[in-house]
């Protein structure tokens, strides 16, 4: 079960998002509604993914990141240089270990699934819904492809 809890991540390459809420100093705190979430573009991710900086900032310290993805999207074969738990907030996560995006080695993680992730590699999909997913980690935090060719900050 560890191998299959080092997934996402999408995810994820959050490392890319620019500005941040900051994190709560002591004895403060966030509120953040989900119409307050700032949805953003992440050219680290294939095209169609939205990421969005809850508190903290990924580049540099602790975080906490929303990620949307759209139906039949696929995240492949990557790393990232933090540990992270991951969340899924809405929709049914899939995610497999290995060198290369493997269908039959996905694993089914439904709302309300929690899991954390290392240095594996690892790959991952949506299916037939948008999913939302919360990662949380010390930072900094980034995404290295596999297979170089299939990272669309390259194309």
């Amino acid at each position: 079960m560890n191998s299959n809890l080092a997934a996402l991540s999408v995810v994820f390459a959050i490392g890319c998002l620019g500005s941040s809420t900051g994190w709560a100093e002591p004895g403060d705190y966030i509120m953040v509604t989900p119409k307050d979430i700032k949805w953003a573009d992440n050219p680290a991710l294939p095209k169609g993914a939205k990421t969005a900086v809850i508190q903290g900032d990924p580049k540099v310290g602790p975080y906490i990141v929303r990620v949307k993805l759209p139906p039949n999207y696929i995240i492949p074969a990557h790393t990232h240089p933090d540990e992270r738990t991951v969340t899924v907030i809405s929709g049914t996560w899939y995610h497999g270990d290995g060198d290369k995006f493997d269908a039959a080695k996905l694993h089914e993680f439904p709302a309300g699934s929690i899991f954390g992730e290392g240095h594996v590699r690892h790959f991952g999909a949506s299916k037939g819904t948008e999913v939302i997913l919360q990662v949380e980690g010390p930072g900094p935090n980034g995404i290295d492809y596999v297979n170089p060719a299939d990272d669309p900050r390259k194309k």
